[in-house]
């Protein structure tokens, strides 16, 4: 029975090459374990990283390599048409360049992420922007890709530069119908360049309030206040003004505080000295205050009081902070807020006998 001829080969040639694509997969299982059990272990009481992050990005191409050697091994050795021999080897050389590439890009990106991140993200290192590293990773790994493609086009006989001439024949084409993405990446290499803000930034643009969490070639995407992300072109953000919050060096708070009309000249006198003395009891502002009696107003005598949160307090807990020790002190030394009231005044004529 195994001597009977299927689909031009005997089936006992059928079942050993099916035998050899389960073996690879059985193969695949038995290189996982070893270097889930064995192989990390031992990197991980190293010192360094690179052997770590070799044999980990280093194990899916492998895998992948094991299969494509065994699925090539396994119809080689059957008889087929020499048409479909000739694609199956040029499909086995185009896969192999791919899963390299594969591999060199895996390697690529986890040392960019391994080394480059923790520098550009270190407040104490200004030669590699954090903004920059999406860019630089993206454009390092796309390079790679392209380099290996054309190999693998190359190693199955594609003519590339015919289809390189060929593509540029459609390239107007193309740049016509790309118009909104051209202005997009140029967008992008505008903000690369001028750097109006970083990874990070809480900036205002176009109308959204957020934190930078991406910036692309296209698109640059916000994490807005209320949690929601906001993709936005580049070419809007280029030709809009942009508020970067987290640049201002601090932030600053206007207040007016009205006191009663029966309030006297020395208790006004205090409440300017009590909101003079504020930054030395909270840290979170700056030491320079402005304080002022400024206005007579309709129900209320108005105290102008201008202080500044520094870049490293919280922006909303601050405020509640002088709010709470205005309150706590003016309380203590009698001082009565105002609330809309009206006095009414009546004149009683004597009346003649």
């Amino acid at each position: 029975m195994l001597s009977e001829i299927y689909y031009g080969n005997s089936l006992q040639d059928w079942i050993i090459s099916l035998s050899i694509i389960i073996g690879a997969f059985l193969l695949n299982k038995l290189i996982v374990l070893i270097n889930k059990n064995v192989i990390r272990k031992v990197t991980n009481r190293t010192k360094y990283k690179l052997d770590d992050i070799l044999f980990k990005m280093l194990e899916a191409p492998v895998l992948l390599g094991v299969a494509l050697l065994a699925i090539w091994i396994a119809v080689s050795r059957l008889e087929f048409d020499p048409k479909i021999i000739n694609f199956i080897n040029k499909a086995y050389q185009f896969m192999t360049v791919i899963n390299v590439t594969w591999f060199v890009v895996r390697f690529v990106g986890s040392l960019i992420e391994e080394y480059l991140v923790p520098i550009a993200e270190d407040p104490n290192h200004k030669s590699l922007d954090n903004t920059l590293i999406p860019i630089i990773k993206r454009t390092i790994l796309g390079v790679i890709w392209g380099i290996g493609v054309i190999m693998a086009l190359r190693n199955v006989g594609v003519d590339v530069g015919a289809m390189i001439a060929g593509l540029g024949i459609g390239g107007l084409a193309f740049a016509l119908a790309a118009q909104d993405t051209i202005k997009n990446i140029f967008g992008g290499i505008t903000i690369f360049s001028d750097r109006p803000f970083r990874l990070g930034d809480r900036i205002v643009v176009d109308g959204f309030d957020g934190f930078v969490e991406d910036i692309g070639i296209r698109s640059t995407r916000l994490r807005t206040l209320d949690k929601q992300l906001i993709t936005i072109p580049n070419y809007k953000i280029v030709e809009a003004s942009i508020l970067n919050i987290s640049e201002e060096p601090m932030r600053k708070v206007v207040m007016k505080l009205g006191l009663t009309y029966g309030t006297t000249p020395e208790q006004m006198q205090k409440a300017i000295q009590i909101l003079e003395s504020l930054p030395e009891k909270i840290q979170e502002i700056d030491s320079e205050v402005l304080v002022g009696f400024t206005e007579f107003a309709d129900f209320s005598l108005n105290i102008t009081f201008i202080f500044w949160i520094k870049k490293e307090a919280h922006i909303f807990y601050t405020p509640s902070l002088v709010n709470m020790q205005i309150l706590k002190e003016f309380n203590q030394n009698g001082l009565d807020f105002a609330f809309p009231t009206q006095t009414i005044y009546l004149e009683k004529d004597e009346v003649v006998k």
